[in-house]
This record gives C-alpha cells, structure tokens and sequence, in this order.
C-alpha cells in the first residue's frame, strides 16, 4: 500500500514528470507500456495487434491541460485516430479523459468537444470510451455521458469497482444502455468512498463483472468490457460465462497495451474477444506511473531491464 501511494504521489511531482518525459533512457523503459510519441507509432501498434486478431482503444495521452486551445488539440487528436483507425480497416475506437477535454476550464466547451468527437465516432461506426478519473470527476462525468449518448450513442463510460457507489451506478447505466468498462481503479481514494483492501476490492469486482454478463441475456445487444489483468478473476468470469451460457462474442475482455502478453495470447486463441488499450503521445509519465502502481509486477520488470 505504501509503494502504490508513494508511486501515486510522483506520478503528480511536476520536476520528476518534466525530467522524465524529456529523459531518454526513461523513454526507453516505459517503451513496454506507451505505444509511441505520435499517432502514426500507435496506429502502427493498432495494425499488429489487429492481424493477431485483437482490437484496440487509442488513448491520447494527457490530462489536466491548462488552455482551451490544449483540449481542441487534444479533441482533433482523437478525430484523426478515429479516422485514421476506419481508413485501415481498423475498428475506430478512442478513450479520452474529461480533464484533458477542458472540464475544470470551461464545462460547455468541454462538453462541446466530447460531443464533436462522439458525433464523429457514430458517423463511422466507430465508440468512444470516456474514461473514469479520480472521485471528485464521477457524478459529472457520468452525467456528460448520458447526455452525449442520449444524442449520438456511440460512446460509454468506465466503473470503478473499488467505489462503494458503483453498483447502483452500474445498475442505471445498464438500463439506459449505455457500454461500460468494469476496472478495478488506479486512483487513490479515502476509505469513506472506495474500499481500501484488495480483498474487499476484487471481492466487489467480481460481483460486478457477473451483473454485466447477466445483462448481457437481460438485455439483448448489451455489450460490456471486463478490464483486469487479474487471471483468477478472468478465471472466475470465464466460468461463470460457461455455467450460464453466456457466448463469448457477447462482451470482451480489455488489457493494457504491453502487461500480460501471456494472457492475452492465451484468451485470444481460447476464442474471447480481447481489446487492448492503446496509449501515445508526449505527456505519458502519469499514466506509466500509475501502471506501476497497479501491479508490482510492472515495477519488477522496469527493475529488471535496469539492471
């Protein structure tokens, strides 16, 4: 607990993430997880890892921007990977965050931006995720999404299995039909909102994933994404999956680019549907940092090519 917090806290230190996004040999090792620095490097992922029959997500990566004319960059940054994706025979699908589409400078205009993109996205058959951030984004975040999807679809959002508030969040997004992404959580939260074991955590993720495989009989057409790297959970998910008939063409599992190639390669050759999230672009030290903070194993590895 003390390493993740301690990872959570540099991956916020602005010296360390300005010396790192300008180190090479930094670079260097988050190469595993960050599929490059420009759009034409992640898109250059997104063909491999589709001629080994996996889908992808693309993440700019960024958030927290300070200008308007940032969350528009941003905006047609995600426009360009959606068409692009569509022009490659790829399935267009991007995943965003809110504050690096403007929300804590300008809520309409934040808004504005999401819907550009969304609109975009439905008119090539093509999804996008908005992502889930810390606590204190959650109401307004989902409240967006439902106001997005109301008007195109095309887009849905991610649950955060380790907030108490997530079931009754869950249960309403999936009567209203809108996709969700079922993770564990990255972010760190007080234990008045969100589990602080890891024990209770998986326990509640469990649960969760099982409510939206059942929605997926309940409700015809309803599509979830189970994200974990957790192979007991996947364990457990697989089975139930089979005890209650549940097709595997029926939701998909989704990973990070670059953990657990193992277990990707084994559930795409046992017939699951498998997306990877795929992340690019400069500002990526938060989201390697956290990555690390997720899973020990992530840290080991860095240590390892170190050495």
């Amino acid at each position: 607990m003390l390493l993740r917090a301690t990872l959570l806290y540099l991956s916020r230190h602005p010296g360390l993430r300005s010396w790192a996004e300008h180190s090479g040999i930094a670079r260097q090792l988050s190469s595993r997880f960050i599929a490059g620095k420009t759009l034409d490097e992640a898109l250059g992922v997104c063909r491999r890892i589709h001629a080994q029959g996996i889908t992808a997500t693309l993440d700019n990566l960024g958030e927290n921007i300070t200008t308007l004319d940032e969350a528009a960059a941003c905006r047609d940054t995600c426009i360009a990977g959606l068409k692009a994706m569509h022009a490659a025979g790829i399935e267009p699908n991007v995943s965003l965050k809110l504050t690096q589409f403007g929300i804590d400078l300008d809520a309409v205009a934040c808004e504005s931006n999401v819907a550009t993109l969304v609109e975009t996205a439905a008119g090539i058959g093509g999804f996008v995720r908005i992502d889930m951030e810390g606590s204190a984004y959650t109401e307004r975040t989902l409240a967006l999404a439902r106001r997005i999807h109301a008007r195109y679809g095309a887009c849905g959002v991610v649950i955060q299995a380790y907030l108490y508030r997530s079931p009754h969040d869950l249960a309403s997004l999936i009567q209203e039909g809108i996709r969700i992404r079922l993770c564990k959580g990255a972010y760190l939260e007080p234990p008045e909102l969100a589990f602080p074991e890891k024990t209770d955590v998986d326990r509640h993720y469990i649960g969760l994933a099982h409510h939206l495989l059942g929605a997926t009989q309940a409700h015809p057409g309803y599509y979830p994404a189970i994200a974990t790297h957790d192979e007991r959970a996947i364990d457990r998910i697989e089975r139930f999956a089979l005890n209650n008939k549940i097709p595997r063409d029926a939701f998909e599992f989704q990973m990070l680019y670059g953990i657990r190639r193992d277990l990707q390669q084994r559930l795409v050759e046992d017939g699951y549907r498998l997306r990877l999230y795929v992340p690019f672009g400069e500002a990526w030290f938060p989201y390697f940092m956290r990555r690390l903070a997720e899973r020990p194993a992530n840290l080991l590895f860095i240590l390892r090519n170190l050495v």
